[in-house]
């Protein structure tokens, strides 16, 4: 074989694995994609049911139930985003920053009653937020130093 084509045949199998590759990247980002949503969408049949979703909305008052059976690890919560609710069930621990009134993203498949089981509960907080025991300054008392 000429040199010439040796090296053509070099490249053209290096493009292949680089193809390849690119493929099965962009295969495993796919597998792993996990798509947001609201009540109102899921409401509208915009989302597939059965699929992994990710829901936001905030939680309703009131609608925070723990199961006394599973030892206090299986929840049931609303999530709502206006005039749509979506009913929750989680069993593990919920975060810290999880409370009614407030937002949260709840991941997980919807079953055949229409309910999410959430596999994963992330609590949303607002742009306010400061971290425990750390207190922000007074915007009153800031002009008077």
């Amino acid at each position: 074989m000429k040199p010439r084509h040796r090296r053509l045949a070099l490249v053209a199998a290096g493009l292949t694995l680089a193809s390849a590759g690119v493929t099965l990247a962009l295969g495993a980002f796919r597998s792993n994609l996990v798509f947001f949503v609201t009540p109102t969408q899921i409401a509208a049949g915009q989302a597939e049911r059965g699929a992994l979703l990710r829901v936001g909305g905030l939680v309703q008052p009131g609608s925070i139930a723990r199961d006394a059976a599973a030892e206090g690890l299986k929840v049931r919560f609303v999530l709502a985003d206006g005039p749509h609710t979506l009913p929750v069930v989680f069993e593990g621990v919920l975060p810290d920053l999880f409370s009614a009134g407030r937002g949260a993203i709840a991941q997980g498949r919807i079953d055949a009653s229409g309910t999410l089981v959430a596999t994963e509960v992330l609590a949303k907080h607002d742009e306010n937020y400061m971290p425990p025991g750390v207190h922000a300054p007074d915007a009153g008392q800031a002009g008077a130093r």
